[in-house]
């Protein structure tokens, strides 16, 4: 995006975002922002500074001076935007364990659905309302397997959606028609978890016992319903397909989301105050083969500002230099007329 108008009359360049994206350095990987509030803006590169024209130069002898002084250019960095949902219940589990038909079920989302050994390809979000008038956001997470964590699969690019959730439900096929183990499923999906974030694999899980309209063989659930009792986990039977035990499930994670703290947003770990009058952070002077070399951002400030070329400019930098304290900071270094000084990448020779 290119906005054309410059100097005075620039405008500032608004980026506009979804809500829950963060935005991070992409050399350091830091937290710059998180903007997950309605109608939040954050300043995440400031413009340069203002040039000053040839009228403030203005004197009573010399009243038309040719000398201006440029602006600073602003800012620079390569940012990764990340959008991370902004639900309160998260569906979490293997791939076609039904997680899509529950979405379906009790919100008014339609994810694509179909009876494949395939996963949703991205997420999809309903708003659940209970007959008691309680309403929440539901995330159907693309199904997580084993060494998601690690990149294998669609899980890493998708397990970032559930860290903002408050609650997951953890949805298990009990059904035993692919051969599947449920207490294996459990323990290889909290594993991925474990690996990812250790905050979320702390966060709470619902077990939901998936598909028990065609279990053939009951001992699979008596198995997970023992490690839920041991581990002190909610677990409920269902059948997202009938619909069977949907009701109570949603009323009581209605009834536990009202227990359960939202959610803080990320703090940025640089969050730095721009200013448009900064104060000059210094200058340092090394002796490299003979030559003086001043170098520091209070001097790059000056040189960005004056044109060397021009004996009017020349002098503000001379007269912006004396000010600084460089000059006394050469001679304490021993500086004599004839020397070479090297400013940044500029030189000239020493005249007292």
């Amino acid at each position: 995006m290119v906005i054309d108008a410059i100097g005075k009359a620039g405008e500032d360049l608004y980026v506009k975002v979804p809500r829950g994206t963060v935005v991070r350095d992409s050399e350091t990987g830091k937290l710059i922002a998180d903007l997950s509030k309605e109608g939040q803006c954050e300043l995440i590169l400031p413009g340069g500074r203002g040039g000053k024209g040839n009228s403030h130069f203005a004197t009573s002898t010399r009243q038309a001076p040719r000398f201006a002084q440029d602006g600073e250019k602003g800012l620079e960095k390569e940012i990764i935007l990340e959008l991370k949902l902004l639900a309160d219940v998260g569906l979490l589990g293997f791939p076609s364990v039904g997680k899509s038909t529950i979405l379906s079920m009790v919100t008014s989302a339609r994810p694509k659905i179909a009876d494949y050994h395939f996963t949703t390809l991205e997420p999809n979000l309903g708003v659940v309302k209970t007959e008691f008038g309680d309403s929440f956001v539901l995330a159907d997470i693309p199904g997580i397997i084993e060494g998601a964590s690690e990149g294998t699969g669609l899980g890493l690019r998708f397990l970032r959606h559930i860290e903002r959730t408050r609650l997951l439900l953890h949805v298990i096929d009990v059904s035993g028609s692919e051969g599947r183990n449920p207490v294996e499923d459990y323990y290889t999906i909290n594993n991925e978890l474990e690996k990812y974030s250790k905050k979320l694999s702390t966060r709470k899980q619902i077990i939901v016992a998936n598909k028990i309209d065609s279990m053939q063989d009951e001992n699979l659930y008596n198995e997970l319903e023992n490690l839920a009792k041991k581990n002190n986990i909610d677990i409920f039977k269902i059948s997202a397909a009938t619909g069977e035990g949907l009701k109570e499930l949603f009323i009581y994670v209605s009834k536990i989301l009202k227990e359960l703290p939202k959610e803080e947003l990320e703090d940025a770990e640089e969050k730095k105050i721009y200013k448009l009058e900064e104060e000059d952070e210094g200058f340092n002077i090394t002796i490299e083969n003979g030559i003086f070399v001043v170098n520091g951002p209070a001097i790059e400030k000056i040189l960005r500002r004056a044109n060397l070329e021009d004996n009017e400019s020349l002098y503000y930098f001379q007269k912006s230099i004396r000010f600084l304290g460089v000059e006394d900071a050469l001679k304490a270094k021993g500086i004599k007329e004839g020397d070479t000084v090297k400013f940044i990448d500029w030189e000239m020779e020493w005249y007292d």
